[in-house]
């Protein structure tokens, strides 16, 4: 089991990782992980051994930074040596452990941009897709999503227009709009946000909306 841990700093939670049996004594040659000792073939296995090793090391300390999804995990695994098979190996055996879990990813990405971001659907779904997430995952992620895009929105405005009391009103509205934009907020949606937020605003005399 991955326990994870919030890091204020970034968008995913760090998984917090244990030492397992054949990142710290070695990797054991396929059909053979339950022997006593690591394999110690002919030095072609040996090389492919030493790789895997590596590979599995890098992995754990990228995954004690920053959680991976399956193909960012595989992009890590591929920077060494080894062939297909092996890569796969290594990839599995992650997954087995579960501490690669796409599913679960999915999940801390949308709290991350539903929470803590103020996004909407569409740059959520942009940040799945970035991160790797297989299509079926993230559909499944997105639909658990309430269907609250326009008060989400709101809130965010209502967040922003407080510091645009010095510039005009058309300036304001834009600058906005952009901002609700840029967080996957649909063009209708932003626009509607960003005039309630404004017109509340100037009813407590602030910024004027016309």
């Amino acid at each position: 089991m991955v326990h994870f841990v919030e890091d204020d700093g970034g968008d995913d939670l760090a998984p917090v990782i244990p030492l397992f049996g054949s990142a710290s004594r070695g990797v054991r040659r396929p059909g053979h992980e339950h022997d006593d000792e690591p394999f110690d073939g002919p030095d072609a296995d040996a090389c492919a051994d030493v790789e895997a090793e590596i590979a599995e090391t890098t992995l754990l300390r990228r995954l004690r930074t920053r959680q991976l999804s399956v193909k960012e995990a595989r992009a890590v695994v591929s920077e060494r040596d080894l062939d297909a098979a092996s890569v796969d190996h290594v990839i599995a055996r992650f997954v087995d452990l579960r501490y690669l879990d796409d599913t679960a990813l999915a999940e801390q990405l949308v709290h991350v941009g539903l929470d803590r971001k103020g996004q909407g659907r569409k740059a959520i779904a942009q940040t799945l897709a970035q991160r790797g997430i297989p299509r079926e995952v993230a559909d499944e992620a997105i639909a658990s999503l309430p269907d609250d895009d326009a008060e989400r929105a709101l809130e965010f405005a209502r967040t922003k227009v407080r510091q645009l009391d010095r510039v005009d009103d058309d300036t304001a509205l834009r600058r906005l709009v952009g901002q609700l934009a840029r967080r996957g907020y649909p063009g209708p949606v932003a626009m509607d946000a960003a005039r309630a937020a404004l017109k509340e605003q100037r009813s407590g005399g602030g910024v004027r909306f016309r």
